[in-house]
């Protein structure tokens, strides 16, 4: 057997981490391209992350720079299995326990849009863009998650093809739907072996009878958000929404709560915040039935849109008839707006991927080749974690017990009031490099841009006190999401 020949070593501990992923690469060229795309993408942000600016070229005249046409064939033509390369990410953040899974953590489902132009890019099309908040052109992914209040990191991801762009429109066999999607992106977490406690989703998802369905024939657990007046609940026959039926609970103030019943919720950025949670009855659902409906708010009294969330889950509540034979643990008001406040890692995570490590930065038209570009990405974040849970780096702690002195926005909306979240000291990755060199740059890169994850991250676990289908239209079908 011909002995393989030696590749060019990544900077520091990246080269540790390109290291086992070097089975996956059959030929020399395939395994110095991903160690130097994933270092290209670890580089400060100072320009997007083009294939130029990973080769570190000048930007359009040094297109046809060895180096950059080298990374343009890694991306475009060879052979690597993008698959393959995730599911040996996985892997390794499931064998680390550091980065473990645990049945008490969620699985996020989610899709973001982003900018791109022309019509000539697989799956760009003009369409909602969750990123700037309104429809736009642009190609969207559906994306799976698994997040605790310690972490978070991506699991699976698929780019969501619009109708317009098959040649039958939405009857063309080749057509999906975000929710149908999001089943798939289920599916293979089940696969892989990833624990979690509930299918999490926002009210894109959440008012998809379809995608519920699934999720009970599956016997899985979820926690979904369900919006206050729209989609399915938009009133017929005189039948309330969710908003009029909260309207409906009376509240005598924090003396006298009843029927609602006090959470603190405590963030990572140090602040607290009451919240007040109470079941729902009404269409179908109830505290003691199939499918509960759960009001969460700051504010009883106001029901302040930014502040309240309106949710349903499959979760039995405790001492009712159903959670003897569930088959699943029970859960309290403070358990499901625990497990759904775990869906801001989503929020937070967009940002720190899109903004630092160019998930939308790429310049390559082709599916394979945008697949393949997330996916690196994927694995660029994944080495974040494991260089800030590095016993190498004596300086490093987990992100539970970062000093809580952030500026921003938690994860309802509100401005905390303490100082900015302070970079922590790390080795360089080539420490010993000459000023100038063109470098994965330091250790202190991802691990600041982990921390910028840690400052409005979920609350912890809180304290709380301790069926009929809903109406259904005639024929319910799975329809394309809407990121909110």
């Amino acid at each position: 057997m011909t002995r393989r020949r030696a590749c060019p070593p990544a900077p520091g501990p990246l080269e540790a981490y390109a290291a086992q992923f070097d089975p996956l690469f059959g030929m020399l060229a395939q395994r110095r391209s991903f160690r130097e795309y994933v270092q290209g993408l670890l580089v400060p942000h100072d320009r997007h992350k083009t294939l130029t600016a990973l080769a570190g070229a000048e930007p359009i005249v040094g297109a046809q720079a060895p180096a950059v046409q080298r990374l343009q064939f890694f991306l475009s033509e060879s052979t690597w299995d993008a698959e393959a390369v995730n599911a040996r990410r996985l892997e390794l953040l499931l064998e680390d326990p550091a980065t473990k899974p645990h049945a008490q953590g969620v699985l996020v489902l989610d899709d973001s849009g982003d900018r791109k132009k022309g019509t000539h890019t697989d799956h760009v099309a003009r369409q909602y863009l969750g990123s700037v908040g309104k429809a736009d052109n642009g190609i969207v992914a559906v994306s799976s998650l698994w997040a605790d209040e310690r972490l978070y990191y991506p699991l699976h991801l698929r780019p969501y093809t619009p109708a317009r762009r098959l040649p039958k429109g939405r009857q063309d066999p080749a057509f999906r739907t975000k929710p149908q999607m999001a089943v798939d992106l289920v599916q293979a977490a089940v696969a892989a072996g990833v624990p979690f406690r509930a299918v999490v989703a926002d009210s894109a998802y959440g008012d998809n009878l379809a995608f519920e369905d699934v999720l009970m024939a599956a016997r899985l657990p979820f926690v979904l958000a369900l919006k206050p007046a729209k989609g399915i609940w938009t009133p017929f026959d005189g039948r309330p929404t969710p908003v009029e039926v909260a309207r409906r609970l009376p509240w005598h103030g924090p003396q006298r709560p009843r029927p609602w019943t006090r959470l603190e919720r405590r963030f990572r950025d140090g602040h607290r915040e009451t919240w007040w949670a109470a079941e729902l009855e009404f269409a179908g659902y109830g505290p003691d039935r199939t499918w509960r409906a759960i009001v969460a708010t700051t504010d009883p009294a106001t029901l302040p849109a930014e502040t309240t969330w309106y949710l349903t889950t499959n979760l039995p509540r405790p001492g009712s008839p159903r959670a003897k034979d569930a088959g699943v643990p029970p859960a309290d008001l403070a358990e499901v707006v625990r497990l759904y406040g775990l869906r801001n890692w989503v929020e937070q995570g967009y940002r720190q991927v899109k903004q630092e490590l160019g998930w939308a930065d790429f310049q390559v038209r082709s599916d394979r080749a945008i697949r393949r570009h997330w996916y690196l990405v994927c694995c660029a974040f994944s080495f974040c974690w494991r260089v800030w849970f590095s016993p190498e780096a004596p300086t490093a702690q987990p992100p539970e017990v970062v000093a809580p002195v952030h500026t921003g926005r938690g994860e309802n909306g509100r401005r905390s009031t303490s100082g900015p979240l302070q970079p922590r000291r790390a080795p360089l990755v080539a420490g010993r490099a000459a000023a100038g060199a063109r470098l994965a740059g330091s250790l202190e890169l991802p691990q600041t841009l982990l921390a910028g994850l840690v400052h409005g991250a979920p609350a912890l676990r809180t304290a709380g006190a301790a069926g009929l289908r809903r109406h259904r239209s005639p024929t319910p079908s799975l329809s394309p999401g809407v990121t909110n």
